[in-house]
């Protein structure tokens, strides 16, 4: 008893008892120094006082002799916090080196203590202060009605533009992350060029809604054949659009330019930090730099990490000091204070919204088109098809039946943009469409989705039902041949909760059909009149859906499925004018039709 009786309490330390000095130091970064004030005669270092937090759990700081530093848990979490977000200085055993955004998670602590702050600091408050302030208007020129949740992220982008700072934008799939980040684009076009790098099934969206919602942007898109004449020519109001491919092997042209907004579609391409595409973003030079999104981030922090250090370089440390501040403690250790420190650090610089939350502002429907680029053997292997055909009709010299032999090699071709394996079996050739359809469904399912998917090949819903089998995804199934009771049947169990996708042949699912428990359409392949697809998609976009509803449409690149979408945009008066379910390709010319098959 004798030895407990020695120990003791000394007295209690709250923030307001720290004296805390700030100074800016090399490249905006701070450097804060203090004393904590014990007694009358006895001071401790800032620098002490964080080694001592360090090492006990409590909030009871030993002095030595048994006696006890007792400090209030307020003060205990704000100290934790500046360790977590500080850097100590090699040679320097007084100051704490703070990055210049962790300025936002601070301000706290700082007006609690007793703080004495450079002009430096006090820029940086006045300037985070006025940004917050900042009500930015939708450019007059967006020909789109922005919602209000998307108008709260046009402002919130805008602000953090205005400071100079990056952003993540990180919205649940169908939200309209592309039509932001356009609104936010066009805001700062006047200042200089704007670069988005997506991924290649991507890239013809952008297109798409840069020219339908802004216009007055010039839109580039960067491809084979124009690099090195683009690059220089860029100025005000130009938008130039690459695929992450180009990106890392032209880095060296497009890091020669300073951009206004740099806007990373799909983010998650550059998450693993040891990648040559990864390494060849952070050289990107960019006054706002936007990251977008749909993956729930914050629950893979390695990958965190890395979108952070290109938004915003340095403010989550290197790596080993973010994984020994935040990685392990909460992956391993699941530390709900390191978690939540974490949240407060990275708050200011991220947004995500979900579906749930904002669903009385949702769009009723979204629609996306995944831009597929075929690998090179599959590429050959159309290329001889494609080749094949022209010989076939060129060589026939017959005139009688020419439209329908036509049709027949178009039909062909088109199998062979699917899956290689319509054509031949026995090839051996992987699918590029099959393992974008893979990763789409993968998020999809992940995020809690149903979705129905439509091909007009039942061949081609062979090969997919294959492939789900193989991964153990249920589904339901319908085409021409199901009788009628069974395709009731399939209905009304995928209503009732059974089965993640709806397998629907294109003609067989057009009509008759209430598929509400899918908010996700997937279109495999492009039909004639997109009529034809509307009403397919209406199969989910209807009476009694809740939810809105996202329509994928996979187009393969550089192919006659691409001819066939942009028929849909040059006949579109032709579309318009047939009756629902009627074919665009009985009405059009045999030279016509042969033109689709020709090279571009």
């Amino acid at each position: 008893m004798a030895g407990r009786e020695k120990l003791a309490v000394r007295r209690q330390a709250g923030i307001n008892q720290l004296n805390l000095n700030i100074r800016t130091s090399q490249q905006d970064w701070f450097s804060l120094s203090g004393q904590l004030k014990i007694d009358q005669d006895e001071v401790m270092e800032l620098k002490t006082l964080l080694d001592k937090v360090r090492e006990t759990r409590s909030r009871f700081i030993p002095m030595g002799e048994g006696q006890f530093l007792a400090l209030t848990q307020e003060f205990r979490n704000r100290l934790e916090e500046l360790i977590l977000y500080g850097t100590s200085q090699p040679g320097n055993e007084l100051e704490v080196k703070i990055h210049p955004l962790a300025a936002i998670a601070l301000e706290e602590l700082t007006h609690q203590a007793q703080t004495k702050a450079d002009q430096g600091w006090r820029q940086r408050l006045q300037a985070i202060a006025e940004a917050q302030q900042l009500t930015p208007k939708v450019p007059t020129t967006l020909k789109a009605d922005l919602r209000d949740y998307q108008k709260e992220g046009f402002i919130w982008m805008s602000r953090l533009a205005h400071l100079g700072v990056g952003a993540c934008l990180a919205d649940d799939m169908g939200l309209g992350k592309t039509l932001q980040s356009i609104a936010v684009i066009l805001s700062l076009a006047h200042l200089g060029p704007s670069l988005v790098v997506a991924p290649t099934s991507v890239c013809m969206n952008w297109e798409a809604e840069v020219n339908r919602f802004a216009p007055t942007l010039a839109f580039h898109m960067f491809s084979e054949s124009n690099r090195d004449e683009i690059i220089p020519a860029l100025g005000k109001f130009d938008v130039l659009v690459t695929s992450y491919t180009l990106m890392q092997q032209e880095i060296e042209l497009l890091s020669q330019v300073r951009w206004q907004a740099i806007v990373l579609d799909e983010a998650q391409a550059i998450k693993n930090a040891a990648t040559k595409r990864s390494k060849a973003a952070m050289r990107l030079d960019g006054r706002f730099r936007l990251i977008t999104t749909g993956t729930p981030i914050e629950n893979h922090l390695g990958e965190l990490w890395n979108l952070f250090g290109f938004i915003n370089p340095g403010l989550l440390g290197t790596y080993k000091q973010f994984n020994r501040r935040f990685g392990i403690p909460i992956e391993r250790y699941h530390d709900r204070e390191a978690r939540r420190t974490l949240k407060k650090l990275i708050r200011p610089f991220m947004l995500r919204r979900i579906k749930s939350q904002v669903l009385e502002e949702l769009p009723l429907r979204t629609e996306i088109t995944l831009r597929v680029e075929m690998q090179a053997d599959e590429m050959r292997f159309y290329e001889a098809l494609r080749q094949q055909a022209i010989e076939n009709i060129e060589g026939s010299g017959e005139k009688t039946g020419r439209h329908l032999r036509i049709l027949a090699e178009i039909m062909r071709l088109r199998r062979a943009c699917c899956n290689p394996r319509l054509i031949n079996e026995q090839v051996d050739i992987p699918s590029t469409k099959l393992q974008v359809f893979a990763e789409t469904v993968e998020e999809l399912l992940g995020s809690g989705h149903k979705a129905l998917v439509f091909s007009q090949f039942t061949g081609h819903l062979a090969l997919i039902r294959h492939f789900l089998d193989e991964r153990n995804i249920t589904y339901k199934y319908l085409d021409g041949a199901t009788p009628t009771k069974e395709r009731q049947e399939q209905v009304e169990s995928f209503q009732a909760g059974e089965g993640d996708l709806f397998l629907i042949s294109l003609k067989a699912g057009g009509l008759g059909l209430n598929l509400t428990a899918a908010d996700y359409v997937i279109h495999m392949d492009p039909w004639w009149n997109p009529a034809v697809e509307d009403q397919a998609a209406d199969r989910a976009h209807r009476i009694g859906q809740k939810r809105p509803v996202t329509v994928y449409r996979l187009v393969t690149a550089n192919t006659i499925e691409e001819k066939i979408v942009r028929l849909h945009q040059e006949k579109r008066d032709l579309a318009n004018s047939l009756l629902e379910g009627a074919d665009v390709s009985s009405r059009i010319s045999a030279e016509e039709l042969l033109e689709l098959i020709r090279a571009n």
